[in-house]
């Protein structure tokens, strides 16, 4: 491989280019990876907004952390891992830095090195029959499905997940996966509605035409609350964004509901408190992945998630790939591919 790659970078707010830059020297504990694809997703419009994780810093910001490609070098200590194995990269290490997400890596990019890959936790093979368009999903399936286990749910509990992007549908996969029948997922867009279903939502609600209460009372049926009667619901995945959507959340859940907030809210959002009392309610943020990694791969080889991805773009076209995810509120999970 060339010691200069293509690299998608941030620099300054607004700014993204695709440049020419040196790839790092693969050091003993090191690997590299030659990406075949590579996911975005809406940090990474928060990243190029801001001009930086938050703000510009001193160097150009590399994007990239859904990644799945082939090690192409190996350093003499990271031993169990060689050249030609198909992986999966873990980007989140906070001791040697996050790939895609304010270090010197990202996984835009023809190829990146992978510090520390003799730890052992940054590089999961996967089989040889799994697409790398497939296995570059895992990194937001682990998302999807740390936020289910935030919601502490027990079998046979119903479950809403508010927004029906590429994270509220991984966390439907994993509850259907999970053996969840009663998952509803609320979301305006008609194609992520068809996307939840088809991913396993026993329903979903358009909230810009259908009152999402009564619907929920009708599917889960009703509890007794301190102001009537309230959906029977267990548990809340808010996958949205919007900070309305969640103060409806908290202001409609049943007694003893959880509420599991996966999606990110850069401003404030008022609490009602008396609510969170009364209620007895839980809400738990949910940031990252869970304790196994791994899970999310074992779960891509169980269940179909394909069609979640709609978009695909060469890494040439990360402008077009950008705008679209940016502008196109009916698109699914947005992938860029280096080679099939």
């Amino acid at each position: 491989m060339s010691s200069t790659i293509k690299q998608v970078r941030v620099h300054g707010p607004g700014a993204v280019s695709l440049d020419r830059v040196e790839l790092p020297e693969c050091g003993p504990r090191d690997a590299v990876v030659e990406i075949r694809a590579c996911g975005i997703c809406g940090s990474d419009l928060g990243y190029v907004r801001l001009g930086g994780v938050a703000g510009p810093g001193p160097e150009p910001m590399p994007l990239g952390h859904e990644m799945s490609g082939v090690i192409t070098t190996v350093g003499s200590e990271a031993t169990g891992l060689r050249p030609g194995q198909r992986v999966v990269v873990h980007p989140g290490r906070d001791d040697i830095g996050r790939i895609g997400n304010g270090s010197p890596e990202g996984g835009l990019a023809e190829a990146v090195l992978v510090r520390d890959a003799a730890a052992g936790d940054r590089l999961f093979p996967i089989p040889d029959d799994m697409p790398f368009k497939v296995a570059a999903l895992a990194e937001p399936l682990a998302v999807g499905m740390h936020a289910v286990d935030q919601a502490d749910l027990a079998p046979g509990d119903t479950v809403a997940v508010f927004g029906c992007g590429p994270i509220g549908l991984a966390a439907i996969a994993t509850l259907a996966d999970r053996g969840h029948t009663g998952v509803v997922g609320i979301e305006p867009s008609a194609t992520r509605r068809h996307l939840a279903e088809a991913l396993g939502a026993a329903a979903t609600v358009d909230p810009t035409s259908d009152d999402v209460w009564k619907q929920l009372r009708r599917m889960h049926g009703t509890t007794s609350a301190m102001a009537g009667d309230a959906a029977a619901t267990t548990g809340f995945i808010e996958a949205s964004g919007s900070g309305k959507v969640l103060r409806e959340i908290i202001d409609n859940a049943g007694r003893g509901s959880r509420i599991s907030v996966v999606a990110v809210h850069y401003a404030p959002v008022p609490v009602n408190f008396l609510r969170v009392l009364t209620g007895e309610l839980t809400i738990r943020g949910s940031m990252e992945y869970p304790s196994r990694f791994r899970d999310a791969i074992d779960l891509l080889e169980r269940r179909d998630l394909s069609p979640l991805v709609t978009h695909r773009f060469p890494l040439d076209r990360i402008d077009d790939a950008l705008a679209t995810l940016r502008q196109d509120r009916e698109c699914g999970k947005i992938l860029i591919e280096m080679k099939s």
